[in-house]
């Protein structure tokens, strides 16, 4: 934990619960590493309290804060300004409180696009799988659309939702960039088969269901990637499913460094040490495992 001082500057995150976050010791070691006057905290906010934690981040000078579940979606509502990602995808998992405005942002889309840059893979004009069809199905499919994917195909198992997010992209980002199949049948398969990118954005695999399988993977194509956006545990079955296949396989990790890199450089106008951010991330993961 970093010192605190009387100028020292507060960042945080909010969530109910809060205190499985990962977020509070990476960036924590990243601001170490930057050599900034900063400590990001958990606060953990009840629904019902959120307008009030709002409105006291902004009147202590609490500098920035992120947002996880539930918090992401009411959080539209209590901002002065959105950026464009934040009124697409209907979430905000990042503000800034600034003197004159508090801007809410999304960079969980972002953040998962640039992981990918990151590991050299460019998704303009791929043809993407995106399966599931919640908060995280919209952020990632808006920015795999604005990022130039061919055509992306939702699948989830209340089809309604993944016409919803379909919709968004067609109407709001790029005619024709998206449409839906039924999870089960022939058109998902085919859809897989076909796919150079799959991504699973739903929660399951995710510790302690760390057991079970979303969906079973048929043949892949050559060269595809898989990327499973649950981090904990370290490598899913999906994954594992996948990697047997033949496909190069991607967790979580990348997705949660990136979206809060791009935090940190908002609320900082610093460049984030995405290595130390990364390296304790790993390790933080590998001890919570370990210790069960």
């Amino acid at each position: 934990m970093p010192t605190v001082w009387g100028t020292t500057r507060v960042l945080g995150v909010i969530g109910w619960p809060v205190r499985h976050s990962f977020s509070p010791p990476m960036h924590n070691a990243a601001l170490e590493a930057l050599g900034l006057d900063y400590v990001y905290v958990p606060f953990e906010v009840r629904p019902a309290d959120l307008r009030a934690a709002v409105d006291g981040f902004r009147a202590a000078g609490v500098v920035g804060i992120n947002a996880t579940i539930p918090h992401k979606q009411a959080l539209l509502e209590l901002v002065d300004e959105a950026t464009p990602e934040a009124e697409l995808t209907g979430t905000v998992n990042t503000v800034h409180f600034t003197a004159e405005r508090t801007v809410g942002d999304s960079t969980d889309g972002p953040g998962f696009v640039a992981g990918l840059a990151a590991r050299g893979y460019d998704v303009a004009g791929r043809e993407v799988v995106l399966l599931g069809a919640g908060g995280s199905a919209r952020a990632v499919g808006v920015s795999l659309a604005r990022a130039g994917a061919g055509r992306v195909t939702l699948a989830n198992r209340t089809a309604a939702r993944a016409e919803a997010v379909a919709a968004l992209l067609n109407e709001r980002v790029r005619p024709g960039v998206a449409r839906t199949v039924a999870w089960e049948g022939d058109g998902l398969t085919a859809a897989l088969e076909a796919a150079e990118l799959v991504v699973q954005t739903t929660s399951v695999g995710m510790h302690p269901r760390a057991d079970e399988l979303p969906l079973e993977l048929p043949a892949l194509r050559p060269g595809a990637w898989v990327v499973d956006i649950v981090y904990n545990p370290f490598e899913t079955r999906f994954l594992r499913a996948a990697a047997a296949r033949g496909a190069t396989v991607l967790n979580g990790v990348e997705m949660l460094v990136y979206q809060g890199a791009l935090s940190l450089a908002r609320w900082t106008g610093c460049e984030p040490p995405i290595e130390r951010m990364r390296e304790v991330l790993v390790a933080e993961l590998r001890k919570r495992a370990e210790a069960g």
